[in-house]
């Protein structure tokens, strides 16, 4: 079989990869094995160095790998080369910290001495999605390979020149050439590989169907699992809401990587009082925003990642019309090849629409008026989804109360819900178990060991 690399702006295709036999995964798995085995003694500071070459080589080629984004997947370079360099931080950040992070924990005991230590648990594998082609891969890798861990990466089927330029980067910088290894894969590959005795565990970013998946099988083989899933982020916008500022953010979060994007607000819920003015400046926003070419350096947005990806995004929206929602902007397909779909704007969704309950995967979103703030934190925890939420209020003190009470795993006070290497990143309910990034992140696979000595 083989895997297809296509340009969602013009349809052409790049290029073809043959996918792995299961011998040669068997042989990779091996051979990460082996060499998880002999990175695990190297210090910390060792393993540092290789990370802040991999930083150096992500920033002075940015660009470059931005270009590769925009051919695969159809993200604008500009966000393409902020991704990349996102990359490089978290790098930086874990070559810093990871000492820090893993350092020995006294304990006061019966014993002599008893403390806590973290020790890596072999190789992880990755299986990631085309959204953040780099950023994914690295808000894993680069904690695991400082916590002394390994990594075999099966990456979305349409970004493999993503995949193996991220290989051939690590290599480049110096790590060991089979401690991190791509594998070009079909997902039906994937179960044996998780049960596979020398991979120790297991990182998915997704569906909700991938990751049910990949926790059965992980379950089946006892082995520990992170999931970050889907979103349906509320933004909330209350009655003393700076409101131009909520809707140029609210609107730059609904269009980043053309909507494909777990913690993009989806769901406005805006206070009755303002909720008009609200709803004429997101509209006035996201009208602003045109799709084009994602070499360009000017595009705004580019297109969904797949022509079938757009054919979803636009039946949710025509169905949310047939159920009585009120289309305010965009929610037609434009002519011309390339996945491209219009920034829309939705209003008057019923609890009875479908699309109430979806995730949608693209630039469209939904604005829903609250009576009161009661009716407002309702429907913002109304969601299986548990990943990010937005509040918008002038009132900083009366926010407080709002944090513990929001079902998420962020809550983000006037500002753009976003992952940073410093924080926890990851959400409840349907959006996943565990979490990546900040110490969390880089504990997540690890052997959390106690010792006690009389």
């Amino acid at each position: 079989m083989s895997i297809a690399s296509t340009n969602p702006a013009t349809g052409e295709l790049l290029k073809t990869f043959n996918t792995l036999s299961a011998d040669e995964i068997n042989e990779v798995a091996g051979l990460a094995a082996e060499a998880q085995k002999l990175w695990a003694l190297q210090p910390i500071e060792a393993r540092a160095e290789p990370m802040l070459r991999a930083a150096r080589l992500l920033q002075t080629r940015a660009e470059e790998f931005a270009r590769l984004m925009a051919l695969e997947m159809g993200k604008p370079l500009r966000e393409g080369v902020a991704e990349v360099l996102k990359c490089a931080t978290a790098c930086e950040f874990y070559a810093e910290h990871a000492a820090r992070f893993l350092t020995p924990r006294e304990e006061a005991t019966d014993a002599a001495r008893s403390y806590v230590r973290y020790d890596p648990l072999g190789v992880i594998l990755a299986v990631m999605p085309w959204n953040f082609p780099f950023w994914q891969v690295f808000r894993f890798i680069a904690p695991q390979l400082m916590a002394g861990n390994g990594g075999l990466l099966k990456h979305a089927s349409n970004v493999p020149q993503c995949a193996l330029a991220i290989e051939a980067l690590l290599r480049e910088a110096g790590f060991p050439s089979h401690l991190f290894r791509t594998l070009l894969a079909n997902s039906d590959q994937i179960p044996a590989l998780i049960a596979d005795a020398r991979v120790a565990g297991v990182t998915l970013t997704g569906s909700e169907s991938a990751g049910i998946a990949v926790a059965t099988a992980a379950g089946h083989a006892l082995k520990p699992v992170v999931l970050e899933l889907g979103g349906s982020d509320p933004f909330i916008v209350l009655k003393d809401a700076d409101l131009q500022k909520a809707a140029a953010t609210g609107a730059a979060s609904r269009t980043l990587n053309a909507g494909q994007s777990c913690i993009g607000a989806k769901r406005f819920i805006v206070a009755a009082e303002v909720h008009d003015r609200f709803l004429a400046a997101l509209v006035l926003a996201m009208e602003k925003i045109s799709a084009g070419d994602p070499s360009d350096p000017e595009t705004g947005m580019g297109p969904l990642a797949r022509l079938d990806l757009r054919e979803e995004v636009h039946a949710q929206v025509a169905t949310a019309i047939a159920h009585g929602g009120r289309l305010e902007l965009g929610g037609t397909l434009p002519e011309g090849p390339g996945a491209f779909y219009p920034p829309s704007v939705l209003s008057k969704i019923g609890r009875d629409n479908p699309i109430y309950h979806e995730e949608v995967f693209g630039p469209v979103a939904m604005v829903f008026r609250a009576e009161n703030e009661a009716q407002a934190l309702e429907a913002a925890n109304d969601s299986r989804f548990g990943l990010g939420a937005s509040l918008w209020t002038t009132d900083r003190d009366a926010a407080q109360k709002w944090i513990p009470r929001l079902e998420a795993g962020a809550v983000f006070i006037n500002g753009m819900v976003k992952s940073d290497p410093r924080l926890p990143f990851g959400g409840i309910k349907s959006s996943g178990i565990g979490r990546e990034l900040g110490a969390e992140g880089i504990r997540a696979f690890m052997n959390v060991k106690t010792v006690w000595i009389g």
